[in-house]
């Protein structure tokens, strides 16, 4: 069965005076890759908790592949979807990076040479492999995000979704969450990241959800959300090409990198390069 996420209707409140989320209505499909963005307080992790049963909707429903998710165990959940904590410590807890990634896919109960598997390629994917001994602890903060990561990538879930994972971490790791996503989605798996890095949502996703005060409000491609005129509020490669005068919006560097040697070719000899596109 086909693990799409559908959200009906769904709205969650933590108490009398606060509405996380209001009346939001969305399909997530297998295999895309979704970043969640908007400002503090607008309900985006409390969205993708809904996903794996980690809260439960006031009214609406979310379906998980067919599963109604208030209808289901956490641990049921687990095997469909995997979710990476925002802050590591919230979901470490073993004495070494290798026991803590081999948890989760034994716990599902997975043979032992799948789990084998799963962990040493878990590893590599996260440049962990020569830490599989080390406590989580005594790693960088930076390292400790890349094994919670590593320890769910282990349990091989349809869906993984990652909870602002570009907090704290310094420019390897940023390299690596990309190739993990790339990896992901081209093996057909959905993932799903909330985050405030718009560099690294427009760099790493196809499609964009905007939440502000827990009402989605746009929902399409990082060209057709990211229109706002407020510089400060676009992806670097946007305001750039903005500044430059192009039409189109690059999400990637290459693309960038393109768009600069389109200019070049189109230009005269002995004339100024023109960066219109």
């Amino acid at each position: 069965m086909r693990a799409d996420i559908r959200v009906e209707s769904l709205t969650h409140d933590y108490d009398a005076q606060v509405t996380a989320l209001r009346g939001i209505t969305t399909t997530v499909r297998q295999g895309e890759r979704v970043a969640v963005i908007g400002p503090n307080g607008a309900g985006k992790t409390t969205l993708v908790q809904h996903f794996n049963g980690l809260a439960r909707p006031t009214s609406g429903r979310v379906l998980v592949g067919g599963m109604d998710t208030a209808e289901h165990s956490i641990s049921a959940l687990a095997a469909e979807v995997g979710f990476v904590f925002q802050n590591p410590a919230d979901q470490l807890h073993a004495r070494t990076v290798a026991a803590e990634v081999r948890f989760g896919p034994r716990n599902l109960g997975h043979a032992d040479d799948v789990v084998a598997a799963q962990v040493a390629a878990a590893l590599a994917a996260t440049g962990l492999t020569g830490l599989a001994d080390a406590h989580p602890y005594h790693l960088a903060p930076a390292q400790r995000k890349l094994v919670a990561i590593a320890s769910v990538l282990a349990m091989d879930t349809p869906v993984v979704v990652l909870d602002e994972p570009t907090t704290g971490q310094d420019a390897f790791a940023l390299d690596v969450l990309s190739a993990v996503v790339e990896d992901l989605a081209g093996r057909g798996r959905t993932v799903i990241a909330t985050t405030h890095d718009m560099d690294f949502c427009v760099e790493n996703f196809d499609r964009v959800l905007l939440l502000t005060d827990g009402e989605l409000i746009a929902d399409g491609t990082p060209a057709e959300v990211f229109t706002d005129t407020d510089p400060q509020r676009l992806p670097q490669l946007f305001r750039l090409s903005g500044e430059l005068g192009w039409g189109s919006r690059p999400t990637t560097v290459d693309e960038f990198v393109a768009g600069l040697a389109a200019g070049r070719a189109a230009a005269p000899p002995g004339c100024p390069v023109s960066l219109e596109s």
